[in-house]
């Protein structure tokens, strides 16, 4: 089962809504292996990826953190920020050369918060990249623990 690709903020936000946020943000780059936030830290910035790879993890104790997921060109870094106590749920490190916008989370909620319109926006896309995560997830979980031929309707 394939899920459609997490909506970018390109194709996510009306014209005006991305100009304005674009505003706010900072180019950075993170070099490969970069741990550019830790599971449990202050979720005070998010990024979108313009070039490079970043792998979603989670702490697992006794063992190296359990990849969750890959992530890539034009696709959102973190969600945390977005929702109190504005603590990141996962970890995330550059598995190469990363090169990226950079937003504070504080400006973007106070621009939100000031621009109901703008604020929904920003709201719907992080949830649309929610949703495709949580599906993905879904999926994987299934590929990793159901049993061959579960759920395929025959019997």
């Amino acid at each position: 089962m394939n899920t459609p690709p997490t909506p970018g903020m390109l194709r996510a936000l009306p014209l005006e809504h991305r100009q304005r946020l674009m505003r706010l943000a900072r180019e950075v780059a993170f070099p490969q292996g970069t741990r550019i936030f830790q599971e449990g830290g202050r979720a005070d910035r998010f990024w979108i990826i313009r070039t490079g790879t970043v792998e979603l993890d989670m702490h697992v104790p006794g063992r190296r953190p359990a990849v969750i997921e890959s992530l890539g060109h034009n696709e959102l870094i973190g969600w945390s920020w977005l929702f109190s106590p504005h603590v990141w749920h996962l970890g995330a490190v550059a598995t190469s050369p990363v090169r990226a916008y950079e937003f504070d989370a504080t400006a973007v909620r106070s621009l939100c918060q000031d621009d109901p319109a703008l604020g929904n926006s920003v709201a719907r896309w992080v949830g649309d990249v929610l949703a495709h995560r949580l599906r993905s997830a879904r999926t994987r979980l299934l590929d990793l623990y159901a049993p061959y031929g579960a759920g395929t309707g025959t019997g």
